[in-house]
């Protein structure tokens, strides 16, 4: 492992999220592997499918931002693997009020180097909590609290408001209210990057596998 190909991971995968924020269609495509898989609340499917979708919902006005903390990197050879703390941000319309939905979450990276630079192969978001408040100091959101109910706490706030426009969001996502799936995640991702296999009883042993 090399501090530069460290400090290009970390690079990669914040270019990813600000490509997405700021609308770089082109650049943000470019992060993503030819085969590449994204696994996140309103979507699985293809990197390259990951970002048709989002620019065609950003121009229907569905829209959040990312607060980004530093990733943390590890890299074997030709695989790295980051994990990138972040709080996705909305504005949206509640109880007849304006409120600011953040959710809390961090999404795991799987990269190769590929062709001379390294490309984004896997994401995968695991949730933490998230919130609902009034944008505006004493106002009151008229919101029944059974409309949550129904969801998780790890994503609760998320759910509702994605239900809200159309989505469909899985009620098994990967979530910190579910610590033996994060494990099972976690021991996932390290295979991965070591390229080793997991057996029955969680230990691993080198593979070829790619």
């Amino acid at each position: 492992m090399s501090v530069s190909d460290v400090a290009a991971v970390a690079e990669l995968v914040l270019r990813e999220r600000q490509s997405r924020d700021r609308g770089w269609w082109d650049r943000w495509t470019q992060c993503f592997a030819e085969e590449s898989v994204v696994d996140m609340s309103w979507f699985t499917g293809s990197g390259a499918e990951f970002v048709r979708q989002t620019r065609r919902r950003s121009a229907d006005g569905v829209w959040g931002r990312h607060r980004l903390s530093p990733p943390a990197v590890q890299v074997d050879g030709s695989r790295a693997w980051a994990e990138l703390p972040l709080a996705i941000e909305f504005r949206v319309m509640a109880g007849g009020a304006e409120a600011d939905l953040v959710s809390y979450c961090r999404s795991q990276y799987r990269a190769e180097h590929i062709g001379g630079r390294w490309q984004i192969r896997r994401i995968t978001s695991i949730y933490e909590r998230d919130s609902l408040t009034p944008a505006v100091p004493g106002t009151t959101l008229d919101l029944d609290p059974a409309l949550f109910a129904a969801h998780r706490p790890s994503y609760r706030c998320l759910a509702w408001y994605l239900e809200r426009t159309g989505s469909t969001i899985s009620a098994d996502l990967l979530g910190d209210d579910r610590p033996e799936d994060v494990a099972r995640q976690y021991e996932a991702e390290a295979a991965w990057l070591h390229q080793t296999s997991l057996s029955p009883t969680g230990t691993t042993h080198p593979t070829k596998e790619n």
